[in-house]
């Protein structure tokens, strides 16, 4: 009988269901590392502008800074720079530089970054559903 962890494993496909999810998490679901699969993520999306910038890659296919910048109110150009840079090293997002007159850069999600639409449609349910309940900012 395959262990846990080589049971949960398909690249292609969720590593278990929702509901082998509610059962096993009780007991604790841990990487090959013995960490916890949630961490990286979050660790990857801290920050102000991180989420805010991602959420235009939902909006854009392929987005150019000058738009990004002129969506995200209160974003500097060095804060803009840095998270793209970041989110870029993280693998969410791409790079795409045009060696043109003038020159020009487009960023669009890459597909690991992309696996995060499923992610990002659950937290918009569950902001929708509980709205009303939350602190006003």
């Amino acid at each position: 009988m395959p262990s846990d962890n080589a049971s949960q494993k398909n690249s292609d496909q969720n590593y278990m269901s929702y509901e082998e999810y509610l059962q096993k998490v009780k007991t604790g679901i841990l990487t090959d590392s013995g960490n916890c699969p949630v961490t990286p993520l979050l660790k990857m999306l801290q920050g102000k502008w991180k989420t805010q910038v991602l959420y235009e890659f939902c909006i854009y296919d392929t987005v150019r800074f000058g738009v990004l910048k002129k969506d995200l109110t209160g974003i500097t150009n060095t804060m803009l720079t840095k998270t793209l840079r970041e989110l870029e090293a993280h693998g969410l997002i791409t790079r795409r530089q045009f060696n043109e007159i003038p020159p020009h850069v487009e960023y669009s999600f890459s597909p690991m970054g992309r696996d995060l639409l499923p992610v990002f449609y659950a937290i918009m349910c569950w902001g929708f559903k509980h709205e009303k309940d939350l602190p006003k900012s």
